[in-house]
């Protein structure tokens, strides 16, 4: 099993140090633009290996899309920040010509590889990979879901005071401020957390999810990395080691709930051959209505992708 992750920052790092501590390939190829950054990253993580006691090699390259040849699953991490007095236009034209790139060189050296994006804005992102590679939608994909839930999981954790590990949820839709989280999905041990938790403070945790990314930039003056990463390397995990894992994904909706033509998270089977089911949960007509205002939001960013200048 071999993993290439595009993009050696904090969240591509972040993710090839989760594969390696937890084996889950034999080589771990870290990719980066910038001379020497991802060698030595990955120089770092293989010499955490007899400390933490694994053998899965991390292996650093600048620019070099030859040395990921013949990749089971690609992570792309790659893109800027949006920086003050930069657009949301600008962010998309920027980061799509950098996926776009990413996803050609990729898909030269990896054919048969699956793809899960990382990259912001991360529904157009995936979007835009999918289109450039021409691949069936069943093997590329967005990771946001399962980093939303994991915020939503360890908020509610906080205010049961219990462990997150007795907590399942799931949510919908784009990855930001009209993200659908859904109460009635989430339990605790089987318990429906609507018996253990008032509507006020279900709505203030859900509330704090959706802004869960705006928290910490406020907080470190850039964005997070550490759940990012391991939630990247999670999905990784599910496809490289055949788990058949439900997680909320972003993919191209072709008629699932009634939505066509757009990238949006929803609960998902990940194993060897990347998205081998994707689940329709019966919605109520509110959650009905959030999802459309999802929908409504992600399919304006694909149509400024799409009427972008194909050189940008």
């Amino acid at each position: 099993m071999k993993i290439t992750v595009v993009g050696a920052g904090n969240v591509g790092a972040t993710c090839a140090d989760v594969l390696a501590y937890k084996e889950v390939a034999n080589e771990i190829v870290l990719l980066d633009i910038k001379e020497g950054f991802a060698e030595g990253k990955a120089l770092d993580i293989w010499q955490k290996a007899p400390i933490d006691l694994y053998d899965s090699r991390t292996v650093g390259v600048t620019g070099d899309y030859s040395r990921t040849a013949g990749s089971d699953i690609v992570v792309i991490t790659s893109g800027l920040p949006r920086k003050p007095g930069m657009s949301r236009d600008d962010l998309i034209g920027i980061n799509a010509g950098i996926v776009r790139t990413v996803t050609q060189n990729v898909i030269q050296y990896s054919p048969n590889a699956i793809i899960i994006v990382v990259s912001n804005p991360l529904d157009v992102m995936t979007y835009c990979a999918h289109i450039t590679s021409r691949f069936p939608r069943t093997r590329v994909m967005g990771m946001a879901g399962i980093l939303d839930t994991a915020r939503y999981r360890a908020f509610l954790a906080e205010a049961l005071n219990c462990s997150p590990k007795d907590i399942q949820a799931m949510l919908l839709g784009g990855h930001g401020d009209t993200m659908v989280p859904l109460p009635r999905y989430t339990t605790v041990s089987g318990i429906p957390v609507t018996e253990l938790l008032d509507k006020d403070k279900l709505d203030s945790i859900v509330n704090r999810t959706i802004n869960g990314g705006g928290e910490l930039v406020k907080l470190m003056g850039t964005s997070a990395w550490y759940a990012p990463g391991s939630a990247a390397a999670q999905m990784a995990e599910a496809i490289a080691r055949d788990q058949k894992r439900i997680f909320p994904v972003c993919i191209e909706l072709q008629g699932e709930y009634g939505i066509k033509d757009c990238y949006l998270g929803v609960p998902v089977v990940l194993g060897k051959n990347g998205i081998e089911k994707i689940i329709e949960l019966k919605l109520n007509d509110e959650e009905k209505a959030l999802l459309e205002v999802s929908r409504g939001r992600v399919k304006e960013v694909m149509d400024v992708l799409d009427n972008m200048p194909a050189s940008a």
